[in-house]
């Protein structure tokens, strides 16, 4: 009896994990576009093919989504059954690719966010 309700305590635990980071990996998804669809929006409207303006202007976004995706295969990882015959534990590296890349974009976010302030009131 007590085995069974230790397996379902685990599986309860796990899947209010699973919850908890499909909330945070919507909300952190969601976040840049709340924060900055303005920023977005004007760099948006300057569209050119020049390296200094892509690089400029969409690195942050793009490191921001590359940390998704590192997360987003992270967790696919680990959805699948532990009990499946080639499930292989170890996504800790891809959590803290995406962590990082996340934040690195979060920042330089921030930091384009406040230069194209400063120039559309100039």
């Amino acid at each position: 009896m007590a085995a069974g309700s230790r397996r379902q305590r685990e599986e309860t635990a796990r899947q209010r994990a699973r919850l908890t980071g499909a909330v945070g990996f919507a909300a952190a998804a969601a976040l840049p576009i709340v924060l900055w669809h303005h920023t977005i929006s004007a760099i948006a409207s300057e569209f050119h093919l020049d390296a200094r303006y892509l690089i400029t202007g969409w690195a942050p976004w793009a490191l921001m989504a590359l940390g998704l995706l590192c997360l987003a295969i992270a967790a696919i990882m680990d959805w699948r059954t532990r009990d499946h015959r080639f499930y292989r534990p170890g996504s800790g590296a891809l959590v803290g690719w995406g962590v990082s890349l996340y934040l690195l974009g979060f920042a330089l976010a921030t930091q384009v966010a406040q230069i194209a302030d400063s120039l559309g009131r100039s």
